[in-house]
Formats: C-alpha cells, structure tokens, sequence
C-alpha cells in the first residue's frame, strides 16, 4: 500500500491495567498487526487505566512504550490526546515511546476532511464537579506539586479520581448537545470524532443550517476492541479478531 492510500487509525478509551491482562496483549496485537499499515495512529486518550509519573509508567508499560517505538521507527507517526485518566503522561514517556503530543481539542484533516479531535471531556460541562478537578488537575503549579509527592500518595488521589467517576449519575457523563454546537460553531468543522462517554455511535446534527457529525469512539474491553479506519472511502469501524 502507498502512503496515500493507506488509513488513518483512531481509538480511544482502552484503559489498560498496569497488571498484565489480556487487554494488553490486544493492543500489543494492533501495534503489530493492522497499526503497521496505517498512515497514521491517534490515541484520543485514557490509554492507560491512571498515570502517576513518567517513571513508574516507563517500568508498568515497558512492553507498550517498546512496541509504540518500534511501529513508529516502522514510519507510522503516533499521536497522543490526554485523557482524564492519562493526563500526567509527559514527555520522558512520550519520547520513549514515539508520541507526539497533541492540544485538545485540535484540527486534523483527515482523509480531506477537517475533523476536530479530542479525547471528550471537556464537553461534559453537566459535570461541574469533574470541570472544577479539570481545570485544578491541569494547572502547572498543582502538577509540578503532585510529582514530587510520594507515590503512595499519588495512588491514592488517582485512586479517588477514579471512584468518584462511578458514582456519578449517568445523565451528566455524557456531552452537553450545547458545549457540542459551540464546538462546531467555533471551530467550522463538519465532523466531531471524540472518546470519553463510552458511548459509541455517530450523531447527524445541525448547526447553525450545516449538517454536521459527531462520531464517538468505543471504550475497550477485553473480548471488545474497536478502532476507527478513516480513508477516502469514508469511515469504518473496525475489531480486532
């Protein structure tokens, strides 16, 4: 296959234990397998299930940081969204591993399609609570802070961020349709391809008088994993076997 002519890959959402599981071994599968003829990889975030430090990341996911290395000496450029369980992973980790690091949200023209990427959260704005740890969690200062607390204790607070998320009511997990039309609105795009809500589907909407999608990435389980192939042909989502 040439360049052109060969895919865009996306995914999102695989929270991957840093235990050995066979979550793991399906992604190490898709690095080896269908990553290696794709034009390009984009991970939209929570690829990993919490993210304490670069240094413990590099030891937990050595095999991961190994193989995303390898597809990109392949010449499969690797993009990296943070997600709300990831978005410590730095650069040390990022340069071990091939990535680069994207903003959120950001422009991509994807198969000649100007698409907004991002990992999701910052649409959920019905959430006040999780937009308060956000913007706090994403301040340099508390950040610079967090990494030089012993790693008993920064366990411990990703370890409540993560139990509070599941005790919250399901309506205000989601987008908000009006935090979504102001996204489209100020950024122009006709399409919308986020994670985040584990939710997969494609929303038809329309903004302003323009037809526009919201595309939503599946969450990955370990007898479920989906990605999204993006090519001039269009868009299709695609499980690994």
């Amino acid at each position: 296959m040439s360049p052109t002519s060969r895919p865009v890959l996306l995914l999102s959402d695989l929270h991957l234990p840093n235990t050995p599981s066979p979550l793991r071994a399906r992604f190490l599968a898709f690095l080896e397998g269908p990553a290696r003829e794709a034009a390009a990889v984009y991970l939209l975030g929570d690829l990993f299930e919490y993210w304490i430090g670069d240094a413990e990341g590099l030891a937990d996911y050595a095999q991961e940081a190994a193989a995303l290395r390898r597809l990109r000496d392949h010449g499969v450029p690797l993009y990296f969204q943070h997600g709300n369980r990831d978005f410590m992973l730095g650069a040390a980790f990022a340069r071990e591993a091939g990535l680069q690091l994207l903003a959120d949200p950001l422009i991509v023209d994807l198969a000649g399609t100007p698409t907004l990427l991002s990992h999701g959260d910052i649409w959920c704005t019905d959430d006040l609570g999780y937009q308060r740890w956000r913007r706090f969690s994403r301040n340099r200062l508390a950040q610079f802070i967090y990494r030089r607390l012993p790693r008993r204790w920064r366990q411990g607070v990703a370890g409540k961020a993560r139990s509070g998320s599941t005790r919250k009511p399901a309506a205000i997990l989601d987008v908000n349709p009006q935090a979504i039309a102001r996204a489209f609105a100020k950024h122009g795009v006709s399409r919308i391809i986020h994670g985040h809500t584990h939710r997969p589907a494609v929303h038809a909407l329309s903004v302003d008088g323009r037809k526009v999608e919201r595309l939503v990435l599946s969450d990955w389980h370990d007898r479920y994993c989906e990605y999204l192939e993006v090519d001039a042909a269009g868009l299709r989502r695609r499980r690994l076997p």
